[in-house]
């Protein structure tokens, strides 16, 4: 690909003119509607939308039934398809809003850990709350510069580069990206982009696959960085298998992979623990903890500050290491506190898959009722048993909610509510 100039850049707008189809990546586990539409040719889970719908107003958008995603982001899908991916650990680097972790949290499945890391604090938390809602409970989510990711020298299976780039491949979407379009900026980015890169190398082990990704067009920022990493780490890189990437799929984003020779002799170092995070539950508090887990032998238990938390015996360890380490906000399942033996569940607890459904009668609300209860309004107690609830619709959990007499706790988060459009 030749780089992109004024003549090339204003072509390219032309011929992208007009909006782009509505996709949406299906939830492994949760049942959805669209199960039945156009499939997006590289991506099983994929689908092409006819009209794009209020998804504000769609329950099953909140219950976390599907991710919105542009059906070209979900070609990671078809560059891993001949990975063995699950039970592995998996570096995003750059991964809010969350689109490809979601992805690589449901590749990974309950064996596997996806560390998830984005170094604005506001965009980490937003790729905290679609890594809840997507409830796999396989994802730590950290908020630290690439080179203090670096510590974790040798530790991760695949490592996927998103990588902040110059954005051409938004004009369509985005029209005002168009606008800040420079080639100031492709250079900016492509600096960066060798930074990013370099540290993300060396926490890959040994055999290990290296995802390359933009959104972009211009060689400078997409062949020209990949040059520079195969400069420094030459020796270290050996030759991939290619993809199919058939020209009438017509994906409009670039990626490539890099494999890391097995034998490269380096180790695996990670670094030692600043501080004690993690409190094991007591015998108790693990009784309580237990009968919300379907399958609690696969999980342990932990307190950090006064909020209990689960994660899959098979990375607890791990996670352990990354809490005492890195910045990390968000990992594992919130379950809740705990107060006189008797836990309140954390909204976490209720998008989580596997949430025993028996532990707390359910509440199946119509549409109009679970958009009253997104939006935090009055419901109708008639609805609900008494004492804590699971409320859901078509069957997707939206949360808890506390009847009390005739009188509905709503506790569904502010941060996250409906409000009125």
């Amino acid at each position: 690909m030749a780089e992109l100039g004024p003549e090339e850049g204003r072509a390219l707008c032309e011929a992208l003119e007009g909006p782009a189809p509505t996709s949406v990546r299906l939830h492994p586990q949760r049942p959805c509607r669209w199960s039945g539409a156009e499939a997006v040719p590289w991506s099983p889970a994929g689908r092409y939308l006819t009209e794009r719908p209020s998804f504000t107003l769609d329950p099953a958008f909140h219950a976390g039934a599907y991710y919105v995603q542009e059906a070209s982001s979900q070609f990671l899908a078809h560059v891993l398809a001949g990975e063995e991916v699950a039970g592995k650990r998996i570096l995003d680097l750059c991964a809010a809003p969350g689109g490809k972790t979601t992805l690589y949290a449901s590749l990974a499945g309950s064996d596997g850990l996806v560390v998830a890391n984005e170094v604005n604090r506001q965009r980490a938390a937003v790729l905290a709350d679609n890594v809840r809602k997507w409830g796999l409970g396989n994802v730590a989510v950290t908020v630290n510069e690439p080179a203090q990711i670096a510590v974790l020298e040798g530790w991760f299976d695949i490592v996927a580069v998103d990588a902040p780039c110059s954005g051409e491949g938004m004009f369509r979407k985005t029209p005002e990206a168009r606008d800040e379009w420079s080639e100031n900026n492709v250079k900016i980015c492509a600096v960066r982009q060798a930074e990013i890169l370099r540290e993300a190398w060396k926490t890959l082990r040994p055999g290990g696959l290296l995802i390359y990704s933009t959104c972009t067009f211009n060689r400078l920022e997409n062949e020209g960085s990949l040059e520079g990493l195969l400069a420094e780490a030459g020796e270290e890189i050996v030759e991939s298998t290619a993809f199919d990437c058939p020209p009438e799929w017509g994906v409009g984003f670039f990626a490539a992979v890099a494999r890391k020779v097995p034998d490269g002799g380096s180790r695996v170092r990670v670094p030692k623990s600043r501080r004690t995070i993690f409190t094991p539950a007591g015998r108790r508090e693990c009784a309580e903890l237990a009968r919300w887990i379907a399958e609690p032998g696969r999980m342990r238990f932990a307190a950090v500050a006064d909020v209990y938390y689960a994660y899959y015996e098979s990375q607890y360890e791990a996670v352990k290491m990354l809490a005492e380490s890195l910045r990390v906000i968000a990992s594992g399942v919130a379950m809740g506190q705990i107060f006189k033996e008797r836990l309140k569940p954390d909204h976490a607890l209720a998008m989580f898959c596997g949430l025993n459904r028996r532990a707390v009668p359910v509440a199946e609300l119509s549409e109009e009722e679970a958009l009253r209860f997104l939006r935090k309004q009055e419901a109708a107690a008639a609805a609900f048993a008494e004492g804590m609830n699971l409320v859901t619709h078509g069957g997707a959990a939206l949360g808890f909610a506390k009847r009390i007499q005739n009188r509905v706790n709503n506790m569904y988060p502010n941060s996250l509510r409906i409000f009125n459009l």
